[in-house]
């Protein structure tokens, strides 16, 4: 096994000893040896995060759709953790209705929106992204729910492992406690070019896999790694707005993922990991600029289709479908509050679009009915299934 990436301690832990990896500091200590089709890729990841960041300018309301993207960003990172909770669900749960899953998975996920967007406040407020930020964001994310008990913002005091019942049979066992804040402060120091600057990308790949690695906390480390990225991204200018976000393609890529992590550990693999992370990116950019391009074509079509077939049944169905884009699952009762329009008016433009295509009646009763604007949800709703079941 190299030793690139790192050395083996022997430590004691539940009463046995095992060997914990502790991480060498970051950037490597060897060249990277990017060949000439990396720095190619490298060339072609950074053209698409421009893209990206420049179709904020075509949406007619930016905060909308980072409203939504966010929270299905949420539900993603949080699935590859184990939740099976979905963006309709965590819609409902934050429109007071109560979601069909474990409340514990809706609150988790509604912790990850709250826990990124304290992240990003802190970062336009030009706090630096720091361990105390980092451990603010932890706080939050455990605040409630899951994991609530395993220490919010504080770095773990016990040994933690990955895979296995205890540390001696794990399929890795992060650094010792006693490691755990000198390994977090090179990694601060990294992240704020300390000793050397590495361009963003790179920096947002080698810190993520230093992150998971180390595993900081007793719970969350993966989710609290996958923000790191984009705070990261944000922080250095590559985005100006928190829109990218990998979770989709580390959910669909779930082994190979796992498999690139312990390959840097065990061989160095840098340059493997950095050929999965900046596909990862280009992708993942492509795929968000798509989003939103079908998401302004649904729109529009909409818009047409309520003007065009409703007649003086019009006015009401359009401003419920302006609200709709804003709240893709509501009920009459919230829509009637928040539009201050009465309840009739409101249940018959529902009606209107329901009978258009535009919205789904998602309960089948006759009363607290729910609706969703099917089309634009499908939309966001991509790939955001829950996972199977681990077996």
């Amino acid at each position: 096994m190299g030793d690139r990436s790192g050395q083996y301690i022997l430590t004691s832990s539940v009463g046995e000893e095992v060997r914990a990896f502790v991480p060498d500091p970051l950037p490597p200590p060897t060249d990277l040896d990017l060949k000439a089709e990396d720095q190619d890729l490298i060339e072609r990841a950074n053209r698409a995060l421009g893209r990206l960041d420049g179709v904020t300018t075509l949406l007619p309301d930016t905060q909308l759709f980072l409203y939504l993207y966010v929270r299905k960003e949420a539900v993603l990172s949080s699935q590859i953790e184990g939740t099976q909770s979905s963006l309709s669900d965590l819609l409902l749960y934050e429109s007071d209705e109560v979601p069909g899953v474990p409340m514990d998975d809706v609150v988790e996920v509604s912790n990850y929106v709250a826990a990124l967007n304290h992240g990003l406040e802190r970062l336009e407020e030009g706090f630096p992204l720091s361990l105390r930020l980092i451990r603010e964001i932890h706080g939050i994310l455990l605040q409630e729910g899951r994991g609530s008990e395993k220490e919010p913002g504080e770095f773990r005091r016990s040994q933690n492992w990955i895979g296995g019942t205890r540390p001696g049979n794990a399929t890795y066992v992060p650094p010792p406690p006693n490691k755990v804040v000198g390994c977090m402060g090179a990694l601060e120091k990294f992240l704020h070019d300390d000793p050397v600057r590495t361009p963003t990308l790179i920096k947002a790949g080698l810190a993520h896999v230093q992150f998971e690695t180390i595993h900081p906390f007793l719970d969350g480390n993966g989710r609290v790694g996958r923000l790191l990225i984009t705070l990261l991204l944000c922080q250095e200018g590559a985005l100006t707005k928190p829109i990218l976000y990998l979770s989709l393609y580390f959910k669909t890529h779930r082994d190979r993922y796992y498999e690139l992590l312990q390959k840097v550990r065990k061989e160095g693999a840098w340059q493997e990991w950095l050929r999965f992370f900046l596909e990862g990116v280009k992708e993942t950019s492509a795929q968000a600029v798509e989003a939103a391009r079908s998401i302004l074509e649904r729109f529009e079509e909409d818009r047409l289709k309520i003007r065009d077939g409703l007649g003086r049944s019009a006015n009401s169905a359009l401003r419920m479908h302006e609200f709709l884009q804003e709240n893709p699952v509501v009920t009459t009762s919230r829509a009637a509050e928040e539009m201050t329009i009465s309840r009739p008016t409101i249940t018959s433009a529902l009606e209107n679009l329901q009978d258009l295509g535009i919205v789904r009646e998602m309960t089948g009763k006759e009363r607290y009915r729910v609706y969703a604007y099917d089309e634009y949800l499908g939309i966001l709703h991509e790939g955001t299934e829950p996972l199977p079941e681990a077996s």
